[in-house]
């Protein structure tokens, strides 16, 4: 029976070692012993931490001049879900933790090869992965959450397995690997799966690039290489577990120079006065195509190829076009390292006559519903519009407060769902929808539901904006929930409170004093430590809930004397 991992808990694994640590790094020398529960150390070009997040009780690593091992752990896992911890070594900067020197962050573009080499020791018993940690971010922020996780798992016991579901297989660095795909609320998250492997020498880049050909929502050329990361995910037991030896260095230039292959000659169907639908074979490539550029020229014969829009599937809406016109279309292929496939054979499509065409509006969508929403988001779905010759979007309109206010366009969207981000905490916005069809005619815009952002409360010199940073069946994990200093002058002392939902029960907090009473939570400063004028202060818990209760905190407020 497959039970779900680390799968569910990706990102917070990895993230909250850096941010719990108010530990200063020292270099390492052999038997340095680590039992902080976020505790670290530089050990050459690399850092150490210990990373124990998900459990109350001791876990002690042991860092050797070359590597480091698990001689404690006393944490049990839930096999349903998240393990109690990520003892790695690692080089780059995991949450501002940056190991010396760091090479890390550098753009993808850039990166002609990462070469990685490890050594494991495996104990006879208990319930853990190995597995190497690729961290990819669109920014070179390195402060919080990263957008894609690579895991590279090299071996693994009992019942765990990756997040999502296995969706496809790889043939990297000479082996094959089930490729599983996920979101853990947080990050994408694709794992490379093998077991058994003591020992590997690869290129952390054909996994990046393997993972970029996967689709956009991974990432890019553009996006940057934030760290690489290797230890173990103990659930039951884990001693004995180590890393003997460990390296990886970054090298510039792109190595790959293979371009895709042409694209089949496009088709189109579903021709108007204004718009067509094309569709063409797909390309191949060495390391992944990652998208199509669609060119169009206009007329039979001559003119100029130009590219008027992308895609990352084999099928594109070319809209925007003039009645009675003809125009010729191709499609080149683009993969991970930028190259570009020769353009496809031209297809010839010739719109409808605009004269006394369709003038008849879609039907008005329904009220837009929300849910998920956070400090910065919500989540929109509405009834689907009718039309005499198809829908073929809708508009999605926003307005700042319960009433009042000017309705603007702030998105599309090709179904009849929106993910609304770039919202400001604790504000009410209020969404309406509005459809097209492939004539150009709108329908009326819908009713509008209001929604209130969550977090951003304020009060006193501070302010509070709390982040989830993931969530699983039947927990989460807050972090950070940071406090800003509003006023003039340094600020001692602070005070949180939030409303825990009913049967919900922190289990963990890090970086503050807490107190629960009948569903408030209160956070007091753990230290003197003054927060300067305009400076920030964070801290993080985790919490336990039902298996059917998808309900998070709210109402966050920070107050200071």
């Amino acid at each position: 029976m497959k039970n779900p991992i680390r799968a569910l808990i990706a990102a917070a694994i990895l993230v909250l070692g850096g941010v719990g640590a108010n530990i200063t790094a020292t270099a390492a020398h052999a038997d340095t012993v680590i039992c902080e529960q976020f505790g670290s150390t530089t050990l050459g070009n690399y850092v150490v931490m210990n990373n124990r997040w998900g459990s109350n009780s001791p876990q002690c690593i042991n860092v050797t001049s070359t590597g480091f091992s698990i001689i404690q752990q006393d944490g049990m896992g839930n096999l349903s879900g998240a393990p109690v911890s990520y003892p790695a070594i690692y080089l780059g900067c995991h949450y501002s933790n940056c190991s010396p020197s760091s090479p890390l962050p550098k753009q993808i573009s850039t990166i002609g090869s990462a070469n990685t080499s490890i050594s494991l020791t495996y104990p006879g018993s208990g319930t853990y992965d190995a597995a190497y940690d690729i961290w990819l971010n669109a920014d070179t922020n390195v402060t919080g959450v990263q957008d894609t996780e690579i895991m590279v798992w090299l071996n693994h016991t009992g019942s765990i397995q990756p997040i999502g579901s296995q969706t496809g297989t790889a043939n990297i660095g000479g082996r094959s690997w089930a490729v599983w795909t996920g979101n853990n609320g947080s990050n994408n998250v694709v794992s490379y799966v093998n077991a058994g492997i003591t020992n590997i020498t690869f290129d952390v880049m054909a996994f990046v690039r393997d993972t970029l050909g996967r689709g956009s929502q991974y990432g890019n050329n553009n996006w940057f290489l934030t760290s690489i990361q290797a230890g173990f995910e103990p659930w039951i037991g884990g001693v004995g577990l180590a890393v003997n030896s460990f390296s990886a260095t970054i090298g510039g230039g792109n190595s790959d120079t293979q371009a895709p292959s042409t694209p089949g000659t496009p088709t189109a169907s579903g021709t108007t006065s204004n718009s067509t639908n094309l569709s063409w074979g797909a390309s191949s490539d060495n390391v992944g195509v990652t998208g199509y550029d669609v060119l169009r020229a206009t007329g039979a014969s001559g003119g100029t190829f130009t590219q008027v829009g992308t895609s990352t599937s084999t099928s594109f809406a070319a809209t925007g076009l003039s009645a009675n016109t003809t125009y010729r279309f191709q499609v080149r292929a683009r993969d991970a390292a930028g190259n570009t496939s020769a353009a496809s054979n031209a297809v010839t499509v010739t719109t409808t006559s605009g004269g006394g065409g369709d003038t008849q509006a879609p039907s008005t969508p329904g009220t837009p519903s929300a849910s998920g929403t956070t400090s910065s988001s919500t989540n929109l779905s509405w009834g689907a519009s009718s039309d005499n010759v198809g829908v073929t979007g809708y508009d999605v309109l926003r307005a700042t407060g319960a009433s009042g206010g000017t309705f603007t366009q702030v998105g599309t969207s090709t179904s009849t769902s929106f993910a609304a981000t770039g919202l400001s905490a604790n504000t009410t916005y209020r969404f309406q929808v509005r459809a097209r069809d492939a004539a150009g005619n709108t329908s009326a815009a819908s009713n509008a539901v209001t929604v209130t952002t969550t977090g951003g409360g304020t009060g006193g010199g501070c302010s509070v904006v709390a982040t989830t940073q993931t969530q699983w069946q039947g927990g989460y994990v807050i972090q950070p929930v940071r406090i800003t200093n509003t006023g003039s002058s340094p600020i001692t002392n602070w005070t949180v409170t939030f409303t825990v939902p009913s049967g919900q029960t922190i289990t963990n907090l890090w970086n503050g004093t807490l107190t629960v009473s009948g569903g408030t939570a209160t956070v007091h400063n753990n230290t003197s430590n003054p927060i300067a004028a305009g400076g920030t202060y964070e801290f993080g818990f985790q919490a336990t809930r039902g298996n059917s209760d998808t309900s998070l905190p709210s109402g966050y407020t920070c107050t200071s004397p």
